[in-house]
């Protein structure tokens, strides 16, 4: 019996499961650790190594094989992390080595675990419970954890389970990280251990001053809501500090000037000593401090500033084997971001940096790219560049021990590939995700003066003689993301709704990753104009390339988050180019969106009033005049659906006929998996009667 593309892609996780990820490679090269689960619709996630001299593949832990209660008694910060970053899988789906990768540590239902990686045994350690983010001190002695806002110690004996600090307020936590670093910063973590593995770094937050939001599930009204700390943008932040706790007793606090800087970007901590970065409230400065770790004093290392914002780039800041500053510098003469070592940069101009994957000795490992739609891996030692990828495709990697691991999804490929290369062998660490009932096929143009990086899909077999196809727009179309990439896999869904009988265009257009400095910052202060503006650019240039393809006549737009913000937008404030819409967990108003990411683009609100009004959605609501579909997943917690049902209302009130889908019990990630089936069905429905 077939099976049809949404029930497929909902059932595997949109193809995630049986992938292998979160690989990491033992230092003296003999294997490398990654999570798996055991088929395409397995969604339990196990611990796996693999031989890097044979290619043999060992399970390590399995928690079907372990007695632990379900995904139901995840501790609420577990909930929390895995939406932040966007985890759907069960199981095993974190994990942390010791220096020399002999044991792990995981949670599974709230429990702590260790692994022994040469012999694959699994034992449980009797520690206080609910377990959150465990870490293994670098020697393997001793695990830190985090459970009841509270930071504890025990030795992977299993013996002296304790409490390393207390919180003093039911509102302050040590060693979680705050809202705005997990979602905004991509800090998930918030405590570090020292390379002798006698300290720990931790993070103090105190919520008191941030606004309480309570997220409630009006479909199951004898459930208590959810409060959460928010900060929209405007509101106080939490309060962040760093205080150093010896294992043994013993503490200091770090001091900087946190009322300029009160963003915790990252740290780093190796030999040659502990680095912080720190970030000022309008994101225009960062800060490179070097922490005296007897003292707690920290003292100035480098100073970044832009006029507009300072970027968070992945894996920075980092050191080289004689300690060197690796950061990134982004040149204004090339428009480029490089790396530099000790300020020089040593990336070339023209080659957008991504993210620095790892640093070995004097060997950078990094991701660029040269063409934005492909991302590519790269190694740079004294003696030049290296581009470690082929072929057109998006690409990542490891390096240590003298093993480089390559992960990649191509273009004229439908599945990703890993594979292990040592100095002799090549081994593939083999995914067991299944291959899409559906064959994507995408062209990649340039649009208009600013080539606007467009994909073009159309139904499987048409033919001009088949007619006129209604077009429809699926773009994301906003920072931090680019749905325009030299990647099959990323077309799968775009291609079954062109089969539905659509011409799906996706475009990326400024204010999107992967093209420098400029292009991404051109929608400071207004994400209206030049946002929308790219979008026709990308339709009108489809229309060009395939006009007996494309009816402009019957242009739809759907979208998600941001996309879901445009995809409103778009018959709001341009009726005569788009005819329908689904908007999906949109922002519609930015007053309601959080601190970090609002104000780095529309500044602050008591300071940019207007800039807030321009960019809202709420005051267009009048001008509506095309068929609106907004779905919401009313236990969202990034983008809540007070966003929608504002919007809602406003149109209510102007009189504007409009259609609201709430989702109970569903947050921003939509995850499960009939939800997730049938909104593909509804939103294609919605758009063939609207757009016939």
């Amino acid at each position: 019996m077939s099976i049809s593309y949404p029930r497929q892609s909902a059932r595997t996780r949109r193809f995630t499961l049986g992938a292998p990820r979160a690989f990491q490679i033992a230092p003296d090269g003999a294997f490398t650790a990654f999570l798996r689960t055991k088929a395409g619709d397995d969604p339990v996630t196990c611990l796996w190594t693999l031989d890097n001299a044979t290619g043999e593949e060992r399970l390590i832990a399995d928690p079907t094989a372990l007695d632990v209660p379900g995904e139901a008694e995840l501790p609420a910060e577990e909930r929390a992390r895995r939406e932040r970053a966007r985890e759907s899988a069960g199981g095993i789906v974190g994990y942390h080595l010791d220096r020399d990768a002999r044991q792990a540590v995981f949670t599974l239902g709230g429990q702590l675990f260790l692994a022994d990686l040469a012999t694959a045994q699994v034992r449980s350690l009797p520690v206080q419970t609910p377990v959150f983010d465990p870490r293994l001190d670098p020697a393997g002695r001793t695990v830190a954890y985090v459970s009841g806002r509270t930071l504890r110690v025990i030795g992977t004996d299993g013996s002296d389970d304790r409490a390393l600090v207390q919180p003093e307020t039911e509102q302050i936590s040590y060693g979680l990280a705050e809202f705005i670093a997990a979602e905004e910063m991509d800090r998930m973590r918030g405590y570090w251990w020292s390379p002798d593995g006698g300290s720990l770094l931790v993070a103090r937050v105190d919520e008191t001053p941030v606004l309480r939001w309570n997220i409630a599930d009006p479909a199951n009204p004898e459930r208590p809501a959810t409060e959460m700390a928010y900060p929209a943008a405007g509101t106080p932040n939490a309060i962040v500090s760093l205080v150093l706790l010896k294992v043994d007793g013993g503490r200091v606090g770090v001091a900087w000037d946190r009322g300029e800087f009160p963003y915790v970007v990252t740290t780093h901590w190796d030999r040659h000593g502990l680095l912080i970065v720190v970030q000022s409230r309008d994101q225009r400065t960062q800060r490179v401090l070097k922490v005296d770790t007897t003292g707690g004093e920290t003292s100035l290392l480098h100073t970044g500033h832009d006029p507009v914002w300072t970027e968070v780039v992945p894996g920075l800041p980092a050191r080289t084997g004689r300690g060197d500053l690796v950061w990134i510098v982004e040149d204004r003469e090339t428009d480029t971001r490089r790396i530099t070592v000790a300020g020089e940069p040593v990336t070339p101009g023209g080659l957008q940096v991504r993210a620095v994957l790892g640093v070995d000795g004097e060997e950078i490992l990094f991701t660029a790219s040269e063409e934005p739609t492909e991302i590519h891996l790269w190694s740079y030692t004294p003696e030049g560049l290296t581009r470690l990828s082929e072929g057109q495709g998006v690409f990542g990697g490891q390096r240590s021990g003298g093993v480089t691991l390559v992960t990649g999804s191509r273009l004229d490929e439908g599945a990703p590939v890993t594979e292990v290369r040592t100095g002799s062998a090549v081994h593939p660490i083999a995914s067991r995700a299944e291959t899409p009932v559906i064959t994507p096929k995408v062209e990649l143009l340039k649009a208009g003066e600013r080539e606007i990086r467009t994909a073009v899909i159309l139904p499987t077999g048409w033919e001009p003689s088949h007619g006129r196809l209604p077009v429809l727009m699926d773009p994301y179309g906003g920072p931090h993301a680019q749905r325009v990439l030299a990647a099959r896999r990323a077309y799968n869904e775009a291609q079954w709704l062109a089969d539905q009988g659509f011409a799906v265009v996706i475009a990326d257009g400024r204010g999107t990753p992967g093209r420098g400095p400029v292009f991404e910052r051109a929608v400071h202060g207004d994400f209206v104009t030049p946002v929308l503006e790219d979008q026709i650019t990308a339709l009108e240039e489809a229309a060009r390339r395939h006009p007996a393809a494309l009816d402009l006549d019957r242009v739809g737009i759907r979208g998600w988050s941001f996309g879901g913000w445009l995809a409103a937008l778009a018959v709001l404030a341009r009726p005569d180019v788009f005819h329908a819409a689904v908007s999906g967990a949109p922002v519609t108003d930015w007053l309601l969106y959080d601190t970090h990411y609002t104000e780095r683009y529309l500044g602050h609100p008591d300071e940019d009033p207007e800039t807030y009004t321009a960019n809202s959605l709420i005051d267009m609501a009048p001008k509506l005049t095309r068929p609106l579909l907004l779905i919401h997943g009313l236990a969202d917690d990034n983008v809540v659906a007070a966003h929608t049902l504002r919007l809602s209302s406003a149109l209510l009130a102007a009189g504007r006929p409009h259609t609201v889908l709430p989702l109970s019990g569903v947050t921003h990630m939509t995850p499960q998996e009939i939800v997730a089936e049938n909104l593909l069905h509804l939103q294609v429905d919605f758009l063939k009667s609207n757009l016939a």
